[in-house]
């Protein structure tokens, strides 16, 4: 996490943490409030596949609870634009996160972390002006020791690694982090002109010979867009995010700050603009293949497409993912790891003496079955 400010802790006055004979449930609210476990005053973490807080000390767990009229809600991107011409993110400010522990503060523009002076949790409890607020959040449901098993398998399956990767496992580092994604909703009609080929065989000596005869084409097609995803921070390589989903999405849960307790979180970089350029060329893509398939024939030639997009809908939701980290050879590797379906994405070494072992067989292969082929 980078830090801009740094606030060390106050000296603390009187420990005022509950017992275990004074602690009840009326005061688990609270205790979710402040990250700290009601019956033994410890950090709160939230727990993979639960849905509730659980103290890294005495195990008690705290529910998060959601009102009736709570729902992942999305915002009207037209009317957004209207609002925020001009806007950049990357002009906003920090801001101050405050540990749930020591009371240390820090400017920073992630919205979730830990402490450096105890280790405490780290988690925003405004927004600076300008910044849009994550509308859903889909909880971490593969725990860190689930992560490590996922990685140690994927490890073990890698085609030519070293020897000694093979023992990557609990020595590895791991963290767990939400990345922001923005998620785009539309509706679309285009209008297309082109023209349609059919094939057709005509005889030119002895020989039949395959030509294409063309005809016009015109036509109008609908399409509907839901929940595309489109990652909205550079802070990991993206061409490995996107190869981490896909996520079941319909798990996402209302965004409270509680599901981020424990874990970091960074802010998004990516502007709802440049988000929804990325969206759109996803659309522009499927639609020109509705276009081939609304032409028909054997071949299809796209003149011209005009598309009309309307109830373009946005929101901002926070994707959990472990971060795997290991050292080999004097060089540092990550691995990432899809916290709600352990899907497995990263970097790894190749064995050298392996791959040249592979060739020389491969070459003493071909040369007996060759030399056998000869001899027949």
């Amino acid at each position: 996490m980078t830090n801009d400010a740094l606030t060390p802790p106050p000296f603390p006055e009187a420990d005022d943490r509950p017992t275990a004979a004074t602690a009840g449930w009326g005061e688990d609210t609270a205790a979710v409030e402040r990250g700290r476990c009601p019956v033994c005053g410890s950090s709160l973490t939230f727990g993979a596949g639960t849905s509730a807080l659980v103290c890294d000390s005495c195990g008690h767990a705290v529910e998060i609870t959601h009102g009736d009229d709570e729902s992942v809600s999305e915002h009207s991107y037209e009317q957004w634009l209207a609002g925020n011409r001009g806007y950049q993110v990357a002009s906003i400010g920090g801001q101050v996160l405050a540990c749930d522990g020591c009371g240390a503060s820090t400017e920073t523009k992630d919205i979730a972390g830990h402490c450096q002076f105890c280790g405490g949790n780290l988690v925003a409890a405004e927004n600076p002006e300008g910044i849009i607020p994550p509308e859903g959040v889909l909880p971490f449901l593969i725990d860190s020791r689930g992560a490590r098993e996922n990685v140690k398998s994927w490890v073990r399956s890698r085609w030519f690694a070293p020897n000694a990767l093979k023992q990557v496992g609990d020595t590895e580092s791991i963290r767990g982090t939400y990345l922001p994604h923005w998620t785009y909703d539309a509706t679309t009609t285009s209008d297309y002109t082109g023209q349609r080929g059919e094939h057709y065989t005509e005889k030119q000596g002895d020989h039949e010979v395959q030509r294409t005869r063309w005809h016009h084409a015109s036509g109008r097609i609908r399409n509907t867009f839901d929940d595309l995803l489109i990652p909205a921070s550079t802070t990991l390589p993206r061409n490995r995010v996107s190869k981490l989903g896909p996520w079941t999405l319909g798990a996402v849960k209302p965004f409270t700050s509680e599901y981020l307790i424990g874990h970091s979180a960074v802010r998004y970089d990516v502007d709802p603009q440049a988000g929804y350029a990325e969206a759109k060329q996803i659309m522009d893509d499927e639609i020109r293949a509705d276009v081939k398939r609304d032409i028909g024939g054997d071949e299809q030639r796209i003149h011209h497409i005009d598309t009309t997009y309307s109830q373009v809908m946005f929101k901002l939701i926070l994707l959990p993912i472990w971060i795997a980290t290991f050292m080999y050879a004097g060089k540092q590797w990550q691995v990432m790891v899809n916290a709600n379906t352990g899907e497995v994405v990263g970097e790894r070494p190749y064995s050298v003496p392996k791959i040249i072992a592979a060739v020389v067989v491969g070459l003493v292969v071909a040369g007996v079955v060759f030399w056998l082929y000869n001899r027949s």
